[in-house]
C-alpha cells in the first residue's frame, strides 16, 4: 500500500487553470463526420493520372456514407471511422480523342484495415476504353490510396489539435523550451484550453424587398421578434449585445454600416463555452430585390449543419414569410 500522499499519479486529479479535462483522464469525444466529408472531397476529387495512352481524372464525389469520430481517454486518442465512398471518373484516349466515364467504389474504409489493403474497385461504362480503366486500376488506385492516407493523417493531426491537454508538468516543460527559443520575446503563450476545429460558411439568398427594409429586419427589435417568433434583446450599435430565439443565439455587434453591412460575434447555446463565430452580412441591391451575402468564420466543425439550418430555415425562410405577409397586409 502506498504511503499517504504517494498514491498512483494516474489517479490524482491535477488542477488546471481552465478546469478542462484535468490530467487528460476524462472521456471526451468529437464528431468528425462533417469535417471528414469535406476532407475526403478535398483529397479525392481532382486526382489526375496519365500515361502515353490516355489521361483520367476523378471528377466528382458521388456518395460518401458513414461516420468518423475521435475520443480522448487517459491521455490517449482513439479513432473510429467507417466510410463507403463512390467516385466518378472521366478520361480521354489520346490517340482517338474518345472520352469515357466510370466509377471508383471504396466499400469499407475503416480502422480495421490498413490503407494499402483497402478495397478500391474501378469500373467503366460499356464499350471501348479499357486502356483507361486499366490506368485507373493501377496508377489511379495508387493515387486514391495515397489520398485516403492523407485524409487519415489529417484526421489524426489537424482535426485533433487540442484534444490532449498538457498537464502542469508538460506545460512547464513547454514554457522552458519556449523561453530558450525566444529569450528576446516578451510574449509566451500557454495553451490553456482546447482549440476547436472550425469551418467557414458562405451562403447567399435573394429577397423581394429593398436593402433598407431587409437591413431593418436584422436591426429592429420588433421585426426580429416577428420573424423569429420569440422574444429578442437587441442593441443594434457597435459593441451592442443581442439575444434571439429564447436565448439560443447570443452575440455582439462588431460593426454596422447602415443598409450595407453588419458584422457580429455569434454563438449558439450548445457551442463550446465562450466560443464565438464571426458573421458578416452584406446587403447587395439588385433590380427589385436585395441579395444577402452571408460569410461566417469560426463555426465548430460538428455544428456546421446546424448553423446552415439555422440560417436557411430559421432566418431566410422566416424572413421571406414575414415580407410576404407585410406585402399582403399592405
Amino acid at each position: 500500500m502506498a504511503k499517504w500522499g504517494q498514491g498512483d499519479p494516474r489517479w490524482i486529479v491535477e488542477e488546471r487553470e481552465d478546469g478542462t479535462n484535468v490530467n487528460n483522464w476524462h472521456w471526451t469525444e468529437r464528431d468528425a463526420t462533417s469535417w471528414s466529408k469535406g476532407k475526403l472531397r478535398e483529397s479525392l476529387v481532382g486526382i489526375v493520372v496519365e500515361n502515353e495512352a490516355g489521361r483520367c481524372q476523378i471528377s466528382d464525389l458521388k456518395q460518401v456514407e458513414g461516420e468518423a469520430s475521435c475520443s480522448s481517454r487517459k491521455g490517449k486518442l482513439i479513432f473510429f471511422y467507417e466510410w463507403n465512398i463512390r467516385l466518378g471518373w472521366k478520361g480521354i484516349i489520346k490517340e482517338s480523342g474518345a472520352k469515357h466515364k466510370g466509377l471508383i467504389e471504396i466499400p469499407n474504409l475503416s480502422e480495421e484495415n490498413e490503407v494499402d489493403d483497402t478495397e478500391v474497385n474501378v469500373s467503366k461504362k460499356k464499350g471501348d476504353g479499357d486502356v483507361l480503366k486499366d490506368l485507373m486500376k493501377t496508377a489511379g488506385t495508387a493515387k486514391v490510396r495515397e489520398a485516403l492516407g492523407d485524409y487519415l493523417k489529417a484526421l489524426k493531426t489537424e482535426f485533433t489539435v487540442g484534444m490532449i491537454l498538457p498537464t502542469r508538468a508538460t506545460a512547464t516543460q513547454e514554457l522552458t523550451v519556449k523561453r530558450k527559443l525566444s529569450e528576446n520575446t516578451l510574449q509566451i503563450q500557454v495553451p490553456l484550453g482546447v482549440r476547436i476545429p472550425t469551418v467557414a460558411l458562405h451562403m447567399t439568398e435573394l429577397f423581394d424587398t429593398g436593402v433598407e427594409r431587409l437591413y431593418s429586419i436584422f436591426t429592429v427589435k420588433e421585426l426580429v421578434q416577428k420573424f423569429s417568433k420569440s422574444p429578442a434583446i437587441l442593441e443594434a450599435e457597435k459593441g451592442g449585445k443581442f439575444q434571439m430565439f429564447d436565448g439560443n443565439v447570443t452575440g455582439e455587434y462588431i460593426d454596422l454600416l447602415a443598409n450595407e453591412k453588419i458584422v457580429m460575434k455569434w454563438r449558439c447555446r450548445n457551442w463550446p463555452e465562450e466560443h464565438y463565430a464571426t458573421v458578416v452580412l452584406n446587403f447587395v441591391p439588385t433590380p427589385g430585390q436585395t441579395e444577402l451575402q452571408l460569410d461566417c468564420k469560426g463555426v465548430p466543425v460538428c455544428k456546421e449543419e446546424n448553423m446552415k439550418f439555422c440560417w436557411q430555415k430559421q432566418h431566410f425562410e422566416e424572413i421571406k414569410g414575414l415580407l410576404q405577409l407585410t406585402t399582403l397586409s399592405g
